[in-house]
């Protein structure tokens, strides 16, 4: 069965190794990238379609008369047309849990580095404030311990898990959220009552009808005026326009940002102005370890794999 990778070059930069790929595919067709006008050309004869960014519409499948699978490399399926995928009989699958400890350590780097100010103490020691001055360089920025102090999970999938059980080796204590519209368990906290309650806040969950805009200006109300806001889940879980005036006015300790609601964000977004204080805002970057990366590849040769041999790993359709 003849296949293809739409957009290769978005997990490797030619650090990867492919040979698992075409061990189940030895006919693999390898694109770099592929923009939309090249989709159609590129998938009318694969029965196999690989990819992670690209979108396939729904005229795309019903085009695609050969294609059986689409095999994408990442969690997310939201790049796929599910509906048609089910009503034309061909399969998606996706790979989960590949980035777990790449996205728990680009957590806690943003933790450490907000609580720490890493990136205005770097600037205090080489601008020439340290040298004119070290009294006043080594108190300029607030530090403080992270021992005995709350981290809140909102989103208690692997992800979420892999964050909490790092926060062990700093004495935190762990308190997850309790799912969006469900029934509150003694075991956890409703959204409110976690916001209000930890010094620092990591969001893990899905983006959803129920989870979609739901840190806003209320919300960010009810955290502490020196908290943490992590966000390596989805931009649009956070009002960008809400965090960015709550940095600014000093409602809120920092905030760590690695999604945005657009990506790339061509059209621009509130948290890209340069005067916002306490922030890090990264790329999308968090589960682009290298071997998050290698992982994702070689769980979708084995999805193929499986599904040419009649099973269902990793299916979500």
């Amino acid at each position: 069965m003849s296949a293809v990778f739409l957009d290769y070059d978005t997990v490797s930069s030619g650090d990867l190794d492919p040979s698992g790929l075409l061990r189940v595919m030895p006919d693999l067709s390898v694109h770099g990238l592929t923009d939309e006008a090249q989709i159609a050309e590129r998938i009318e004869a694969a029965g196999i379609v690989l990819l992670n960014k690209v979108v396939l519409t729904r005229n795309h499948l019903l085009a695609a008369t050969r294609l059986r699978l689409v095999a994408v490399a990442g969690t997310g399926t939201n790049n796929v047309d599910l509906d048609t995928a089910r009503e034309r009989g061909i399969g998606v699958c996706n790979v989960r849990g590949y980035c777990s400890q790449s996205v728990a350590q680009h957590v806690w780097s943003m933790i450490l580095g907000l609580t720490q100010h890493v990136h205005e103490y770097t600037k205090l020691a080489t601008n020439g404030a340290w040298a004119r001055n070290e009294v006043s360089t080594v108190l300029a920025y607030p530090i403080r311990e992270l021992f005995g102090r709350t981290l809140g999970i909102v989103g208690w999938g692997e992800l979420g898990r892999a964050t909490a059980k790092a926060a062990q080796a700093f004495g935190m204590r762990v308190v997850i959220a309790n799912r969006a519209g469900a029934a509150r368990t003694q075991e956890r906290l409703d959204l409110d009552e976690l916001l209000a309650t930890a010094d620092v806040v990591s969001l893990h969950c899905p983006l959803t009808a129920a989870t979609r805009g739901m840190i806003g200006a209320r919300e960010l109300a009810l955290m502490k005026p020196d908290a943490l806001l992590i966000n390596t889940a989805r931009g649009g879980l956070i009002d960008g326009l809400a965090l960015a005036a709550a940095l600014k006015a000093g409602r809120l300790g920092g905030a760590g940002i690695d999604v945005l609601p657009q990506e790339p964000p061509a059209d621009g977004d509130p948290l890209l102005g340069p005067d916002i204080p306490n922030l890090l805002l990264t790329p999308h970057v968090a589960w682009a370890a290298r071997e998050a990366r290698q992982r994702c590849v070689d769980e979708i040769a084995a999805n193929v794999q499986d599904f040419l041999s009649g099973g269902r790993r990793g299916r979500v359709v």
